[in-house]
């Protein structure tokens, strides 16, 4: 009686098809997902950030802060609490990436007959369906503050920009946590990188009430581009708002472009 082994690289051949490498980041993304449905406290305190952002900024500083947006203050808020909290939930991709590597998961993967890119994709892609959901919750939350879109089609095309700048930032902080020894470093190393881009920025107030030094990054740094894109799809109110979606578009494929490959060096290297 004989046996067939299949060859090393037959094997290759197999874990590098499309087909299988879609198949595997699913299953990947599907773990993933599920470690928030048994850890629903992580997914709740990540949520709490950004109602309480909401809060704060539309009853406490909200009546301080003049705005020419339609709607009013809560209306100039909201795109940018959006683009706010997913930025900030894409850090979730350092810190699980990170902490994967940390319990020895990554190197298991590793060994097992599955595509070497299905462990980067299916963390992007879980921590994408994540950013879902909790941008559905911060809409009802918006909605119960006064938050009121004009155009129901401008709303969901702003949703799936958003969606996009956060998925190319995903691969970013994935480089992050592959480079951080632990998840508390990765943390660390994230958050940094992101309150200048958040705070300074169109987020919470015009551009125009800042200091002239400071106008000139954060009118045109990636993060105000793509919130300006979200309110003026969202809202109206924003001049310009087909360039700052080309703009935005162009940002996050300049990111994904660069930053994927980033991600994907520094876990071969890493493991």
């Amino acid at each position: 009686m004989t046996t067939t082994t299949l060859s090393v690289p037959a094997a290759r051949r197999v874990s590098r098809s499309p087909l299988r490498a879609a198949r595997d980041t699913l299953v990947i993304a599907e773990r993933n997902l599920i470690a928030y449905v048994r850890i629903p406290e992580a997914l709740f305190f990540s949520s709490v950030q950004p109602i309480m952002f909401v809060l704060l900024f539309r009853y406490v500083f909200g009546g301080a802060i003049q705005v020419t947006n339609p709607g009013g203050y809560v209306n100039y808020l909201m795109p940018g609490i959006f683009v706010q909290t997913v930025a900030f939930g894409s850090v979730g991709t350092a810190i699980g990436l990170a902490e994967d590597l940390q319990k020895g998961l990554i190197e298991r993967f590793r060994s097992l007959p599955m595509a070497r890119s299905a462990v980067l994709a299916g963390r992007t892609v879980a921590d994408l369906c994540r950013n879902v959901l909790v941008t559905a919750l911060i809409t009802g939350v918006g909605f119960a503050v006064g938050f009121r879109p004009t155009h129901a089609v401008g709303f969901i095309a702003a949703v799936l920009l958003l969606l996009l700048f956060a998925y190319a930032l995903s691969w970013g902080f994935a480089a992050v946590g592959l480079s951080a020894p632990n998840s508390e470093t990765a943390q660390v190393m994230a958050f940094p990188l992101l309150f200048p881009l958040t705070f300074a920025s169109s987020a919470f107030v015009p551009v125009q009430s800042m200091p002239g030094w400071l106008q000139a990054f954060a009118k045109y740094q990636p993060v105000s581009q793509v919130i300006d894109a979200v309110r003026g799809l969202m809202v109206g109110g924003v001049s310009g708002v087909p360039g700052h979606v080309i703009a935005s578009i162009a940002w996050a494929c300049g990111f994904f472009l660069v930053l994927a490959p980033l991600a994907v060096n520094r876990y071969r290297t890493r493991t």
